[in-house]
């Protein structure tokens, strides 16, 4: 385990999660399945089970430092943050290039803070598999999630198909396709030889810098210390130079879409990104009615497959909703159809432009 390190990729404000997840305390740091533990907490313990607790490190917006250090109990040296959000490639590229001029043989696991895995054993299986593919042969490396529905919130991951499809299998990859429509899914659903995008890479740190260098020269060279910057008190001026002048663009397309030497492992660890109202209800205990309510005081009559999210303190009736979302947090009500909520972003733009109380 000792070259193996982590990056945890917390900086965004989770916006489909609202209102309940809003930009100054995002999903990442809720406890949203009533557990006891944060998102990002759980990401962190399972993390420990291939990775030194000191080798473990968060890239955040810096407004959410103070929360990763009190949530996670790391030291400050271990946040990286972000002066403004430019999506997953230059993030991974600063962890990267930070990791690598302390270990030149580490392993990155990089992963987002808001997943749920059910299978921990299974999960640290697979990364360990992952992980051999990924030093065998400078390979990049994703985690693939059969899909149980033609979802058109993911991106899909196509791989050669010679053979049975076997759990835990590394397969090659043939090509990704980004959140495709309901009718491009469907067919990905029916071929069997599309997986969910997992979100969740495995590769060397030379391996990713060398992939930077070659499709995103420009946003390498940025990250890419002429001098001693990094790990020292230079550091942070150095990347807040880098993000203001670099690229807004995800790892997806900076250079997955572009490599030819990325591999997927078939996984089956009781994944979900937890990235909508609608991957929670299927992780929450249902009523006899298909309901998943959280609250102290809420009351259905005539309700069927919602879920619902109240105060403790309130006491809520419902009568005749079917397959709604309805969440209050802060004093904001927000009720939607489930087939619906991948609007939710859309909506909160036009509010925010019409209600001076929009958070």
């Amino acid at each position: 385990m000792n070259n193996n390190f982590a990056v945890i990729m917390a900086g965004g404000i989770g916006s489909r999660f609202w209102p309940m997840s809003k930009e100054e305390f995002p999903k990442q740091f809720l406890d949203v399945l009533g557990i006891g533990r944060t998102l990002i907490q759980m990401t962190y313990d399972r993390l420990l089970k291939v990775v030194p607790s000191n080798q473990i490190y968060v890239v955040t917006n810096e407004s959410y430092k103070d929360l990763v250090i009190e949530q996670l109990g790391i030291s400050a040296n271990q946040v990286l943050t972000e002066p403004m959000r430019k999506n997953t490639a230059p993030c991974i590229a600063y962890a990267a290039h930070k990791i690598h001029s302390i270990n030149k043989n580490a392993n990155l696991i990089v992963a987002p803070a808001d997943h749920l895995i059910l299978k921990e054993d299974k999960f640290v299986s697979i990364i360990n598999t992952a992980i051999e593919k990924a030093v065998e042969g400078n390979n990049i490396v994703t985690l693939g999630i059969k899909p149980s529905r033609p979802d058109t919130g993911y991106g899909y991951i196509q791989f050669v198909n010679d053979n049975d499809i076997i759990m835990g299998e590394v397969r090659k990859v043939k090509q990704f396709t980004e959140k495709p429509n309901r009718e491009l899914a469907e067919l990905f659903l029916k071929g069997g030889d599309y997986y969910w995008n997992s979100g969740i890479f495995i590769w060397t740190s030379l391996t990713i810098i060398n992939a930077l260098a070659k499709f995103k020269p420009e946003l390498n060279s940025l990250f890419s210390t002429k001098g001693n910057d990094y790990n020292t008190k230079n550091e942070q001026d150095f990347v807040n130079n880098a993000f203001t002048n670099c690229e807004d663009i995800s790892i997806d397309f900076a250079v997955l879409e572009n490599s030819k030497h990325v591999h997927v492992v078939l996984a089956n660890f009781g994944w979900s990104d937890l990235g909508t109202w609608g991957s929670l209800y299927t992780h929450l205990d249902k009523d006899i009615e298909g309901n998943a309510v959280i609250g102290d005081d809420v009351h259905l009559f005539d309700t069927e497959n919602c879920i619902v999210n109240l105060p403790k303190n309130k006491l809520v009736v419902l009568q005749g909703l079917k397959d709604h979302i309805v969440v209050e947090s802060d004093n904001v009500l927000m009720i939607v159809k489930k087939d619906q909520e991948q609007k939710i972003k859309g909506y909160l733009k036009e509010v925010k432009k019409k209600s001076p109380k929009f958070n």
